[in-house]
């Protein structure tokens, strides 16, 4: 699968999917216009590389702000990585944040109590941007 890369924006964070790698990672604030045009390309590949690709694939969030029509974008993000647990793929997801971030340490930990089969860490760093 070819990458995925979008730069960030004022209110849109940075994304960078690499297929061949199994990696993807979403960084820096989220509060866009249009939450469903900007995650829709998002949405589509991870789709498309549940269904293609067996590898591994490694997901983090670098969360520094977001609102709540993003917040229901990632919990459809986090459903189909768990969707994918179930059908026996290996997915994991790691939600950093800065230790003086207690709202996105607090939604770190919301969303992994929401989830049942699908490995999610919240990993608290000093001085993470």
């Amino acid at each position: 699968m070819q990458k995925l890369v979008i730069e960030k924006t004022s209110s849109t964070p940075y994304i960078h999917f690499d297929g061949d790698a199994g990696y993807l990672q979403i960084k820096g604030e989220s509060y866009p216009e249009n939450v469903a045009k900007f995650y829709t390309p998002i949405l589509e590949w991870i789709r498309n590389y549940l269904d293609q690709e067996s590898k591994e694939m490694t997901v983090e969030f670098k969360i520094t702000y977001f609102n709540s029509s993003t917040s229901k974008v990632f919990m459809t993000i986090l459903d189909l990585l768990e969707q994918g647990v179930i059908k026996g793929r290996k997915v994991s997801v790691k939600w950093m944040c800065d230790e003086d971030n207690d709202i996105a340490i607090e939604c770190g930990e919301e969303f992994k109590e929401d989830l049942n089969q699908l490995p999610f860490t919240v990993e608290v760093v000093k001085g993470e941007e």
